[in-house]
């Protein structure tokens, strides 16, 4: 994990607030440049961290020769990123779907490559993209899907300033890339809704 320098970011804080012409020394923002440090510290946690670990621990689903798996899909899955064009967040759910070749994962571990995955600068497409790959290699399944749902900072607060809007991105690999397989899946996502 890379070692997060809270007193360089506690130093820019400040000169961001003098900049806008602010007074550091104002009660109400003396704690500001602390507190945004230790904030980054909790947004960038998943810097230099590998997602895969959490997928290591894989239990074999011992199938017989002819059986196959069935799906495996969790659904809203939150997570919070911050968008590295403007650093400010996007929240959002995911929804992840695999089907195991012969292993799956424990449930909570789908969460944790999430998290890890998001606390990092991000874009919400390249996010999606990376959660996919994590669950092909870390898993070896015959198909995932991957859709994210989230709300940007960068267009409900600034900019175009759609306080409604949500933008949904999806990666698949494997089986799920057919459209019929896909179609299937999506259902299954929004009958949770």
């Amino acid at each position: 994990m890379a070692a997060i320098d809270t007193a360089r970011i506690e130093a820019a804080v400040a000169e961001i607030l003098e900049a806008i012409g602010e007074q550091t020394d104002r009660a109400g923002l003396l704690q500001t440049p602390s507190r945004v440090a230790q904030a980054y510290a909790e947004f960038f946690a998943g810097v230099g961290e590998d997602p895969l670990q959490h997928l290591g621990d894989a239990v074999d689903l011992q199938l017989a020769e002819n059986e196959r798996s069935e799906l495996v899909l969790v659904r809203g899955i939150e997570f919070r990123s911050v968008c590295e064009h403007h650093l400010l967040p996007f929240t959002g759910v995911a929804h992840l779907a695999y089907r195991p070749r012969r292993t799956v994962v424990g449930l909570g571990k789908l969460p944790a490559v999430v998290a890890t995955l998001a606390s990092r600068p991000q874009v919400q497409e390249r996010l999606t993209e990376e959660i996919a790959d994590a669950l092909q290699q870390g898993l070896d399944p015959l198909g995932v899907l991957v859709v994210l749902d989230a709300s940007h900072g960068c267009v409900t607060a600034r900019g175009s300033n759609q306080r409604g809007s949500t933008t949904v991105t999806m990666a698949t690999r494997g089986e799920f890339a057919e459209p019929a397989q896909r179609a299937e899946l999506m259902a299954l996502i929004g009958a949770g809704s």
